[in-house]
């Protein structure tokens, strides 16, 4: 299929970024969601949602800051993914032509 969109300055700009957020997703490190927080002095708590319901576990100071950086990639790799798939919807968008508008037809009540 042929996509003169991406021939085009703003498309050839929106494939640039896109490759760059791919090149992005290879430096991650290891990711995990949730939540870290303290919980009495010198341990911490990490939460987390699994199957709709928040589990939590002791954390050691040293695991805590693994957790964090982990979490702290899960934020970024979010941030990643979502930034692609506006690029994506984008581009495909604009990659083919849209079908017809409808005309548009007035609700008019019937008369008795």
């Amino acid at each position: 299929m042929n996509y003169p969109f991406l021939d085009s300055a703003p498309g050839l700009e929106l494939v640039r970024r896109y490759g760059a957020l791919k090149d992005q997703l290879s430096t991650l490190e290891w990711i995990t969601n949730g939540s870290v927080t303290p919980n009495h002095p010198g341990y911490w708590r990490w939460t987390r949602k699994v199957n709709a319901r928040t589990v939590s576990v002791s954390l050691s100071a040293d695991q805590a800051e693994l957790f964090k950086k982990a979490i702290a990639e899960h934020r970024r790799l979010e941030a990643i993914l979502s930034e692609m798939r506006l690029i994506t919807q984008e581009i495909l968008l604009k990659s083919a032509p849209r079908p017809p508008k409808k005309p548009r037809t007035r609700n008019v009540p019937k008369r008795p």
